[in-house]
């Protein structure tokens, strides 16, 4: 890779990051600001019933203290339950709610519909390169963590 390559990388995905949030989120729970962080926890929870803060922490990666506001806000907005793990008082074991799932499955239905307007967007081709590129990069980034 040539460092012009390396800089056009760089500058697409900052402008991915920079998109993104704005992208996803916007009015994805129409009325109801939703962080991704939020809404990636109530994935987590909708999908592994009964883990830990900690191991939400691990998914997410957040640090502790970042794993607990996000889990006491969540809490507070009734979408997690929160209750010490009977085998290990020091660990919290979270279930998402009715409610947290309602909202979940409902915002991944919004987000589906964006990722399928985004697709009709591209060329056949460039959804061919996305589809490969794409995990290619997740591979390698993931490798250096």
């Amino acid at each position: 890779m040539t460092k012009h390559d390396a800089d056009h990388l760089h500058h697409l995905l900052m402008d991915v990051v920079r998109t993104a949030e704005f992208a996803l989120m916007a009015e994805v729970v129409p009325g109801r600001s939703l962080s991704m962080s939020q809404l990636f926890a109530l994935h987590e929870l909708d999908h592994h019933a009964g883990m830990s803060q900690r191991e939400l922490g691990e998914r997410l990666v957040l640090e502790k203290s970042s794993v607990s506001r996000l889990v006491a806000d969540l809490e507070s907005e009734g979408l997690l339950t929160r209750e010490r793990d009977p085998g290990n008082r020091r660990l919290y074991r979270l279930e998402i709610t009715d409610a947290g799932r309602r909202l979940h499955r409902g915002a991944a239905e919004v987000l589906h519909g964006r990722y399928e307007g985004w697709a009709a967007g591209m060329t056949a081709k460039e959804r061919e390169g996305l589809a490969v590129g794409l995990p290619a990069l997740l591979r390698v980034m993931r490798a250096e963590r």
